[in-house]
């Protein structure tokens, strides 16, 4: 059997003895137990390791043995960027800029952005990793008189701190309005997801404080990496039900 076969096996049991059904932090054995365990060589152990490491279900720990990860990115309810978000799980983020570009404002961008149809504006597409793993395809669209010159910018890091720094400008809040589909041809091969899958596709609009239109935004989430919580609050009663308690 040929090595790569083998440390393919090998993988696999690992993920089902130890990974599969573990709290996240969990620790494996060591490479010298589980290559006892398995019959292997340390060499085919560490192999199965990396391929597990690659597809982000551990990782290792300060000079100590790997640990499970939960593998999905979860937004909280509170505004924050992606690069926040990949930073506080421990990953590495990063951003392929796939399109920079200034164009004007259709009737749909110009609405949502609160600007007169035909104003410039700022349109960027990115591929956001975290651990060089692709998690989401991002698309914002920026007034250029709010945000001139941005495109000169380095925009492959953190939009939101780009803006704040450069600007003064900062996003208080988001409308967000998600909902399920399923990636197309040119999606999948971005984002590295066989054709057909889940996605998550969330459309939204940033505000500064004062209720200025910042940013509009339209993302494709993987289905398998990330998932969104909300805090709802039950809908206040009419008086005579209220009576009725």
């Amino acid at each position: 059997m040929r090595p790569a076969r083998i440390a393919h096996e090998v993988r696999d049991a690992i993920e089902a003895r130890y990974v599969a059904g573990s709290e996240p932090s969990s620790v494996l054995p060591s490479e010298r137990r589980l290559a006892a365990e398995f019959g292997v060589a340390r060499a085919t152990v560490r192999a199965a390791l990396a391929m597990l490491r690659d597809q982000q279900q551990i990782r290792s720990g300060a000079g100590g043995p790997p640990v499970v990860v939960d593998p999905r990115l979860t937004k909280a309810p509170q505004l924050t960027s992606f690069t926040q978000d990949a930073l506080a799980r421990g990953w590495h983020p990063s951003s392929r800029l796939l399109e920079a570009k200034e164009e004007t404002a259709d009737v749909s961008i110009a609405r949502d952005l609160g600007i007169a149809p035909g104003s410039l504006v700022h349109r960027i597409r990115r591929l956001r990793l975290a651990d060089r793993s692709p998690m989401a395809l991002e698309e914002v669209w920026l007034p250029q008189a709010i945000f001139p010159g941005l495109l000169s910018q380095d925009l492959t890091g953190s939009l939101y701190e780009l803006l704040e720094s450069r600007y003064g400008t900062v996003v208080y809040r988001h409308d967000r309005r998600i909902s399920a589909i399923t990636v197309d041809a040119p999606h999948a091969e971005l984002l590295d997801m066989p054709l057909g899958t889940a996605a998550l596709f969330a459309t939204q609009i940033g505000f500064d404080r004062h209720g200025r239109r910042l940013e509009l935004g339209r993302s494709v989430y993987r289905g398998d990496r990330f998932d969104f919580t909300t805090v709802t609050f039950a809908a206040r009663r009419p008086a005579a039900d209220a009576g009725r308690r």
